[in-house]
């Protein structure tokens, strides 16, 4: 085997799988079997379950790709057997007993600071007069408006979710930091790639840079998949 085959794609909170299909038509055209998991963002334990269903329908290794708070969900589902290797995409990537509320309670000096409203009923959006400058300023203006007015409520659960054994420990990793990235600090991203022994590259882009670099996204993915294979 020269390559895995399948490729599942996670995305994280505020947005929907949608933002992969750049990334899915380019792996397709390639002859990979791509899979993107639509997690309700709720809580991690939904997302989990969710991203695993998808793996079990894959036929061989899978390659788990993860994007902001899906770091998180393949960080606790990546120790399903089928999984070969992870892929964070400026991405969170915890430890044992970590979630995304202890990764961002103490932020650097300096660090950009995500425009999150209050909750509502249980549930974080951004303002939406911020998205583009916070989320995704390397998008046309049109593009960004749409993802900051079709936002998917991200549920307060789902960030105070504990990951367990982190899938990092036992599975290759690779990681895109996103350079200019304003809602995880770049400094974050290299911190946690470290930490987790990943492969690291980092590319110009916002933290939506899996939409707006997707060559870059699947130039890893591409990575991850032959490396995986190896291992």
């Amino acid at each position: 085997m020269s390559s895995v085959r399948n490729i599942v794609l996670v995305h994280g909170g505020f947005v929907d799988g949608s933002g992969w299909w750049g990334v899915h038509e380019r792996l397709v055209n390639d002859g990979y079997n791509v899979n993107i998991v639509q997690n309700p963002t709720q809580s991690l334990a939904d997302d989990v379950a969710a991203t695993a269903r998808v793996i079990a329908q894959q036929n061989g290794p899978v390659v788990l790709v993860g994007h902001s708070y899906g770091g998180v969900v393949i960080t606790e589902v990546g120790r399903d057997p089928k999984v070969a290797g992870l892929v964070y995409i400026a991405a969170y990537a915890p430890d044992k007993g970590e979630s995304v509320n202890s990764l961002i309670s103490d932020p650097p000096p300096g660090a950009p600071v995500a425009p999150l409203l209050p909750p509502q009923n249980g549930y974080l959006f951004l303002d939406r007069e911020q998205f583009r400058a916070s989320f995704a300023d390397d998008l046309p203006p049109a593009r960004a408006r749409f993802m900051a007015d079709s936002q998917v409520p991200w549920g307060v659960e789902a960030l105070s979710g504990v990951v367990g054994e982190p899938a990092w420990q036992t599975k290759p990793s690779w990681y895109l930091v996103a350079a200019d990235d304003r809602m995880i600090p770049p400094l974050a991203q290299r911190a946690m790639a470290d930490r987790a022994g990943s492969t690291v590259a980092e590319s110009p882009g916002s933290h939506a840079i899996y939409v707006s670099q997707p060559d870059a996204v699947v130039d890893l993915i591409k990575q991850a998949a032959a490396g995986s294979a190896e291992a």
